[in-house]
């Protein structure tokens, strides 16, 4: 069934639902607040070029990570999800800005906050919602769940906080041994930020000059508390002192675009590691068991989903300077929603793994002769 849902679906990408565009312009300069700068004079310009297809294609993956977060959470609450389940909602402008200027054959590595950036990066819907409800078409068989996802180029979904980030030097000190001008950009949030291993990577990329983004996805919010009550400095991008820094509005999708294709050629160029603080904002809890209420306001984050939601902002720009057509916006927000609804459709029919694999994907190879204690169990039996 799952094949069957993939084969639809490159079938319908491979032909033009519509192109209604004898109304609207191929392309416009648009202006993004500026970044702000350590430790170097120059960054990427305040400026950019929005095509008409690169705007139909943000706005849709935008929202196709928004609207599976939303059905995740009605999932979850129906039981239909266990485990932990960290959402991106409100943050979607990064993963969709950043995939879009770099290569397949990068690496990605973030925390537990992991489902748009699975998606983002490749791995089929339907597979990210079979991971979530622990069924084995899922991309990791439903042995990860909601916080530890895998992909081609893309290495979690890790739930140990800060973790991730020594891998990411790790991952990128794969990629320069190998001769490669692949990048590695490695995620961690402005909880994580303080831990001390991140430092540590910090210091060892900057050493070896290893191609690697260090980027704060900062969404203002620890495990319940804020930003300014667990870190004296809150300036992020600042935070690798030796190492050059840039903020980014996390907003705006072409802001991030324009910073992480900079921050990519800065890296395949051989002048090391770069920190980026990527200003975003969650909408949910830190995760689903809290409400994420007791230490802000519903009126901020009601404020913050009007004024400056990613898609939002970007649907009446993209609107306003004459990119799309409301019909088009409407196709796509319908695509969309009936491309979840199948996803989820699939997760649910899928199977749960038999018991006895439980045993397995312990070894790279499982014929090597290495015995895990408790898996022979005729051995047991005859005990």
């Amino acid at each position: 069934m799952l094949r069957q849902w993939l084969n639809r679906v490159q079938q319908a990408a491979s032909h033009q639902i519509f192109r209604s565009s004898y109304s609207t312009v191929s392309q416009v300069e648009v202006d993004i607040e500026p970044y702000r700068l350590h430790g170097i004079e120059n960054g990427p310009k305040n400026s950019a070029v929005l095509t008409r297809d690169d705007a139909l294609k943000f706005y849709k993956e935008m929202v196709a990570v928004r609207k599976m977060e939303t059905e995740a959470s009605n999932m979850y609450k129906n039981k239909e999800i266990r485990g932990f389940c960290h959402l991106y909602s409100g943050q979607e402008a990064c993963c969709v800005g950043m995939e879009s200027v770099i290569r397949k054959t990068d690496a990605v590595i973030t925390a537990y906050r992991a489902h748009g950036w699975t998606y983002i990066r490749g791995v089929p819907m339907a597979s990210v919602f079979a991971e979530l409800t622990g069924k084995q078409a899922g991309c990791a068989k439903g042995k990860g769940g909601s916080m530890h996802m895998y992909g081609k180029g893309f290495y979690g979904g890790n739930g140990i906080v800060g973790a991730q980030v020594p891998l990411g030097a790790g991952i990128a000190l794969a990629m320069k041994y190998q001769g490669t001008d692949n990048i590695c950009l490695t995620l961690y949030g402005d909880g994580a930020a303080n831990q001390g291993q991140v430092f540590e990577a910090y210091n060892m990329a900057k050493l070896w000059d290893l191609p690697v983004i260090f980027i704060c996805e900062n969404n203002k919010y620890g495990m319940g508390t804020a930003a300014h009550r667990a870190a004296a400095c809150t300036e992020f991008h600042s935070r690798g002192d030796y190492i050059p820094g840039i903020w980014v509005d996390g907003m705006d999708v072409i802001a991030v675009r324009n910073a992480a294709e900079w921050g990519a050629e800065w890296c395949r160029s051989g002048k090391g590691p770069l920190v980026m603080e990527i200003e975003t904002y969650r909408y949910h809890g830190h995760s689903m068991s809290d409400p994420g209420t007791s230490y802000r306001t519903r009126d901020e984050v009601a404020e913050v989903r009007k004024l400056r939601d990613p898609i939002n902002q970007f649907k009446q720009k993209i609107l306003d300077l004459n990119l799309v057509t409301a019909e088009e916006i409407q196709v796509l927000d319908k695509e969309v929603k009936e491309e979840v609804k199948q996803a989820v459709k699939i997760a649910k029919e899928e199977i749960e793994l038999p018991l006895e694999e439980m045993y397995n994907d312990i070894y790279a190879n499982p014929d090597s002769g290495y015995q895990v204690r408790g898996t022979d169990m005729a051995m047991h039996a005859s005990k």
